[in-house]
């Protein structure tokens, strides 16, 4: 992983989404000295999956990013992510949203598969009652054609349109191109900006 390969690989990702667009690096797989390879290659956003990472990472880099946590999130970890983070992708219980004083988007499992995070869509106001809720967030099912994701990402935006939020977290390097073109407004990308 190199900072030149890095930096082109994330303008890249940058260009093809426009500049409406965040561009959330996840740092899952990222070790921690290997952080430094993102701050010399000019990323400004990382999401975090894990939040005993999260708090080592952000001990370590501070202010070199702008902090999102992108994972599961546990209401006894609560208390990391309000320390550490801008904004939290992954809102899914109501333990977590009470314990929440930072906004949020709240994960919403579309395709109802038992092995994601994620509440149905009729539970969304509930969580908008506990904590400050800007949005929403989704996974497709994985698919080898991104073109798969399409009606996900359509539906999430259709929910967040009869919400009134304006914020969207869809799309991974698998298919956020298709996330852009139907209104994402943050996309979560690793392994397209670390595979050499």
């Amino acid at each position: 992983m190199s900072p030149e390969g890095v930096r082109a690989a994330y303008e890249r990702v940058r260009a093809e989404v426009g500049p409406a667009v965040t561009v959330v690096v996840a740092t899952k797989y990222v070790a921690l000295e290997d952080m430094a390879v993102l701050v010399e290659a000019g990323v400004e956003v990382v999401g975090e999956n894990r939040a005993q990472d999260l708090e080592l990472k952000h001990a370590e880099y501070r202010d070199a990013f702008r902090w999102h946590f992108i994972g599961h999130l546990q209401s006894n970890k609560v208390k990391v992510v309000n320390r550490t983070c801008e904004l939290v992708h992954s809102l899914a219980s109501d333990s977590a949203a009470r314990r929440l004083e930072i906004p949020a988007l709240v994960e919403v499992n579309l395709a109802g598969e038992a092995t994601k995070s994620g509440i149905p869509p009729e539970e969304i106001d509930e969580l908008r009652g506990l904590a400050d809720v800007r949005g929403l967030m989704t996974m497709p099912p994985l698919a080898a054609d991104s073109e798969a994701s399409r009606p996900y990402f359509a539906r999430l935006r259709e929910l967040a349109a009869a919400h009134g939020f304006a914020e969207l977290s869809m799309g991974t390097s698998q298919d956020y191109r298709v996330a852009a073109e139907e209104g994402a407004t943050l996309v979560r990308v690793g392994s397209a900006l670390f595979a050499e």
